[in-house]
């Protein structure tokens, strides 16, 4: 199966919460460039975002913006804001990708929920 991935659950304990759960990917697929080692490092990104001072008692502000209906905006502006700040502030910051590509994946869940998708 040229670029897929098969996922492997590991680890999980026998009473178990959802955040015990770590999924590896089976590559099936000689990456060009890097694919399968982003998108984990991309994970332990948005896993760190859920722990930080932008999460407060368990919600993001994010949610309360998506919620209200100025979601697309808020993500797609973000987007914008990142991808300029890239190589300016902190010099070539690769968290300002990460930024970058966390937003495009909240833009799209946005997309799909306010289109039925999901």
């Amino acid at each position: 199966m040229t670029g897929a991935f098969f996922y492997v659950i590991l680890c999980v304990p026998i009473e178990y919460r959802m955040n015990d759960l770590k999924i590896y990917p089976i590559k099936t697929t000689e990456y060009k460039y890097s694919e399968d080692k982003i998108l984990l490092d991309i994970a332990e990104y948005i896993d760190k975002t859920y722990n930080s001072h932008y999460s407060h008692n368990k919600f993001q502000a994010t949610e309360f913006i998506i919620d209200s209906g100025h979601g697309e905006g808020f993500c797609i502006g973000n987007i914008l804001k990142y991808a300029q700040r890239y190589g300016k502030k902190e010099g070539k910051n690769r968290n300002d990708l990460l930024k970058v590509i966390h937003y495009g994946i909240m833009a799209l869940h946005n997309h799909d929920t306010t289109e039925n998708k999901l």
